[in-house]
């Protein structure tokens, strides 16, 4: 084998029907430990087998010309990754007055940066994504018009959010004294999840401070009940005990963010099999941008502290949990702060393949894309990366990943 910089095939190019790739370790994508010398078979797009060959079953497969390889032992394979909670209309930057004006654009305007940012995260190998929506509906327009692409996208479209309250720049309010039911049953928009926000932002000026609930329990079991009778799954924006607690006993999917929300809610989320996208890495992102000495920068850093333990808990709970960044909020930017929150998980106690699990098959599975994507197994999509050293280097080697595989093809211009 070759010393770790991979080679070209020895006869066609990577995008032969039939192939296999050989590398130093695997991580399948299930917090199962990474496994030694990996041998990967792809057909058609898909991986066709997996095995773990002795050093003489290497030897003689190396000696083999009719093979066609890819070689990377000194790198690690593992699926592609998943960010749960994005906002593709949105540029992650820290000017406010350039965010002022960005969240004026139509779709002449976001269309464009949307592919870029989609192109920034196929190149850190980031498979899919869920927007978390825009009032401007222009992620659910981009995938209307121009399909899935190399990264699949589940849209929210226009966020739902009560009168006079938090969310005008991701969401809208139900208008002529319309229920929020009502309001998702007559909504068209094709959208794949609905995003109902149930709280306020946390304040930066009171640690801790919590807003009361925008919809109480009755309301949101009524608008579940129209989201499902529509097949789509609910996604709930909550921060703050009484916020999560409505949206967790009216049966959500998921928990959006859930700041300060408590041991109690992490129980039940827990026993209900509900996921939470924790978003750790806003207050990160917030804590490195704002004034230092600022009582703003103490308060995001107690935030993140508050949340690493929360995350900490949650994983000694059973609580499924699926990595997310919010991407396009204040100094998130898109592609790499999946990296960021990742390492957040390993600082929260998970170890590094009970982290990449979150960002692989438990956010196939909150996205519903657990039959193509999340997992190294035969009979799933032969997309992965390549990550550069064993596994005691992730996941801050995903911040520049050897290859990408989409389908079984090698996507070439990775940074």
């Amino acid at each position: 084998m070759v010393d770790g910089e991979g080679r070209r095939p020895r006869s066609g190019d990577s995008a032969r029907r039939s192939h296999r790739l050989f590398a130093g370790w695997l991580i399948d994508g299930t917090g199962a430990p990474a496994k030694k010398n990996a041998l990967i078979g792809v057909e058609g797009g898909l991986i066709s087998s997996v095995e773990f060959p002795s050093p003489e079953e290497l030897s003689r497969l190396e000696r083999d010309d009719s093979l066609f390889y890819e070689s990377y032992p000194s790198c690690t394979i593992l699926p592609g990754l998943i960010d749960c909670h994005v906002h593709l209309s949105m540029s992650g930057k820290i000017d406010r007055n350039l965010r002022v004006r960005q969240l004026g654009n139509g779709f002449e305007q976001s269309g464009p940066l949307i592919w870029k940012r989609l192109e920034r995260c196929l190149s850190l190998g980031i498979m899919a994504v869920r927007d978390g929506g825009d009032v401007g509906g222009h992620a659910l327009r981009f995938v209307r018009e121009n399909g899935y692409g190399q990264v699949r996208i589940k849209c929210a479209g226009k966020g739902w959010r009560a009168p006079g309250r938090y969310g005008k720049i991701i969401g809208r309010a139900p208008v002529n004294g319309s229920t929020l039911a009502e309001s998702i049953q007559a909504d068209c928009a094709p959208v794949d999840h609905v995003k109902i926000l149930n709280s306020g932002i946390n304040s930066l000026e009171e640690f801790g401070r919590e807003t009361a609930p925008q919809f109480d329990r009755e309301e949101l079991e009524a608008a579940f009940r129209e989201a499902r009778n529509r097949g789509r799954k609910i996604m709930v924006h909550a921060n703050g005990r009484r916020p999560v607690e409505c949206g967790v006993a009216a049966g959500c999917d998921s928990i959006e963010h859930g700041f300060f929300m408590g041991e109690e809610n992490l129980k039940r989320m827990a026993d209900r099999q509900i996921f939470w996208v924790p978003t750790a890495c806003t207050m990160k992102a917030l804590g490195a941008s704002l004034p230092a000495g600022s009582t703003q920068r103490t308060t995001a850093s107690r935030m993140l502290e508050s949340q690493l333990e929360q995350m900490s808990r949650a994983r000694e709970l059973g609580v499924s949990v699926a990595s997310g960044t919010d991407a396009g909020s204040f100094g998130v930017r898109h592609g790499l702060a999946l990296v960021e929150e990742l390492k957040l998980l390993t600082a929260a106690g998970f170890s590094i393949e009970e982290t990449l699990r979150c960002a692989t098959s438990s956010g196939a599975a909150l996205l519903g894309l657990e039959s193509e994507l999340g997992r190294i197994r035969p009979g799933m999509e032969a997309s992965f990366l390549v990550a550069p050293g064993p596994p005691a280097h992730l996941p801050g080697s995903l911040s520049n990943p050897h290859a990408v595989y989409r389908r079984g093809v090698k996507i070439s211009g990775l940074q």
